[in-house]
């Protein structure tokens, strides 16, 4: 007779139980052996061990999303161009999407000027940069043609520059100095990015609505739009890595950092329809034209058909340009400044003799230089310069190719594969800019006779190249030259100690930690003959 147990499956003894332990240890051994050899293999492969590993069907993407979690990504992206001789072919794996980083001199004279009809921003860069609607940074084509035209002849008249000098000149004397002062007087620390964002947020509000928001005081009151805007140009980094499909899903259901977006973009059009509102009834409420303002958005409203869409998208385009890209440049001017006292004399004593004769009729012992008295100063100008090309605002451009092409490095591109200009690393390549290329020498700028040497466009990428060459090249100038000699004429500016200033992952090059400083009075500034 058979008997049934109540177990049908054979009893485990202790050796039968060591034998499955041990042949399931080997297996994931053996399978771990394997993941280190094919890694080590795909490693050998590299032209630079510090670029992102390509993995089956993942491609680059699984290594480029983990790169952004570098402190120094700015820089890794700098040594992995430098070990690829300036340009790194991506793609992302079975999304299909390509990628082509460079900061070839030769390729982005290509990109940018002679082929430039085939490189625009495209569709894909405007969904990106959503948030900019249908501005020009954002246009193509016949819309980007017209409203560069009409931007450029309002930016170019005498009106304009007038505005745009009277304002750096009064926002430096009735709220910078004031503001430093108080600082200095207290003893107090501040963080002078934040204190430079919002002057230059201020100053760029005046040239496009006419009104100064008096983000710069004492009080130094919350700023939301400041806030919405950091917040979108951190999410824009991400859209330009994570496959387009999985960001629009995120956006749609208010996902992820794609909240932070929708909560920004919400504030930054409610900014923007209070000033676009305010600036109308001013209009009406004094019966001044339009047509006679100097601002441009009085200039845009004198269209008559200028819709409030158009107003709208207008206004932000400008106030990004204008108030992160120049208050971000002061930051890591001043930041440099810092580390290189030898640099800051040389400015003070070129601003010396501009000052004697300044001084006796200075208000509250502080002089303020006019746009004009500084035009003749070449030592500023060079050292701006010099920290334009080490910490450019705008750390990297966005191409798209409408039509296969062959760059001058040999690449080839097809068409709608994505290029990503990286201006950051290019003015940190000894090949571009020679063996000192990592040092803060405004020396490099002047010429023998002794007037500001000249570079190319394509070499010195701060305010693009070509066709859109930055319109607001001469009014961010002005407000650097004018905030940064009344600073360094009448304060002493000291980094805090043990403060660490590093570069934020963003479209835009704002200082992650901000720059904490200590300002003193120069109570007798030194001129050396």
């Amino acid at each position: 007779m058979v008997e049934y147990t109540s177990n049908p499956f054979p009893r485990c003894t202790a050796s039968k139980l060591l034998h499955y332990t041990m042949d399931w240890f080997i297996g994931v051994l053996s399978l771990l052996c394997c993941f280190v050899l094919y890694y080590r293999h795909l490693q050998s492969k590299k032209t630079c061990k510090e670029e992102p590993t390509e993995w089956p069907l993942l491609g680059h993407l699984f290594g480029m999303i983990a790169d952004l979690r570098r402190p120094d990504y700015h820089d890794w992206a700098t040594v992995v161009l430098a070990g690829t001789r300036y340009n790194f072919p991506a793609h992302a794996g079975l999304t299909g999407v390509r990628f082509f980083v460079t900061c070839d001199p030769s390729n982005v004279r290509h990109i940018f000027t002679s082929n430039f009809l085939n490189y625009p921003k495209g569709e894909e860069f405007a969904q990106i940069f959503d948030v900019l609607g249908n501005g020009i940074f954002n246009a193509d084509g016949e819309s980007w043609q017209r409203q560069r035209a009409k931007s450029q002849l309002l930016m170019a008249g005498p009106r304009f520059r007038s505005l745009s000098a009277r304002c750096s000149r009064d926002k430096v004397e009735k709220s910078l100095l004031p503001f430093l002062s108080h600082a200095a007087d207290i003893g107090a620390q501040c963080d002078l990015h934040d204190v430079f964002l919002r002057l230059t947020f201020d100053m760029t509000c005046n040239l496009v609505f006419g009104v100064d928001p008096g983000c710069l005081q004492i009080g130094l009151p919350v700023v939301p739009f400041a806030r919405a805007m950091g917040d979108v140009l951190a999410t824009v980094v991400l859209r330009h890595i994570i496959p387009p499909a999985c960001w629009r899903l995120m956006y749609r259901y208010e996902l992820g950092p794609e909240k932070k977006m929708a909560v920004a973009r919400r504030t930054i059009d409610q900014f923007a329809a209070d000033m676009i509102a305010k600036r109308k009834s001013d209009h009406k409420l004094c019966g001044e034209s339009v047509s006679e303002s100097s601002d441009m958005l009085s200039s845009f409203i004198s269209n008559g058909d200028a819709s409030d869409e158009f107003l709208r998208d207008t206004a932000v385009n400008l106030l990004l340009a204008g108030r992160d890209t120049t208050g971000t440049a002061l930051s890591w001017f001043f930041y440099l400044l810092c580390k290189n006292p030898r640099v800051e004399q040389r400015i003070l004593d070129e601003l010396a003799p501009i000052a004697a004769t300044k001084m006796l009729a200075a208000a509250n012992d502080m002089v303020v230089f006019d746009v004009g008295e500084l035009s003749s100063i070449v030592y500023l100008h060079a050292a701006l310069c010099e920290c334009l090309r080490l910490y450019p605002p705008v750390p990297f451009q966005h191409k798209a190719a409408v039509a296969g092409d062959v760059l001058p490095s040999g690449h080839e591109m097809k068409a709608g594969d994505k290029i990503l200009i990286y201006y950051y690393s290019m003015g940190r390549m000894e090949g571009v800019w020679g063996k000192d290329c990592m040092e803060f020498r405004p020396e490099r700028w002047l010429a023998d006779d002794g007037k500001v040497r000249y570079e190319p466009s394509y070499k010195f990428m701060a305010f693009n190249a070509g066709p859109r060459t930055c319109l607001g090249k001469e009014v961010a100038f002005t407000q650097m030259k004018v905030v940064a000699a009344a600073m360094l004429w009448n304060f002493a500016v000291e980094a805090v100690p043990g403060h660490v200033v590093e570069p934020k992952l963003s479209i835009i090059l704002h200082m992650k930690n901000g720059l904490a400083v200590a300002v003193k009075r120069r109570n007798f500034p030194c001129v050396h003959g």
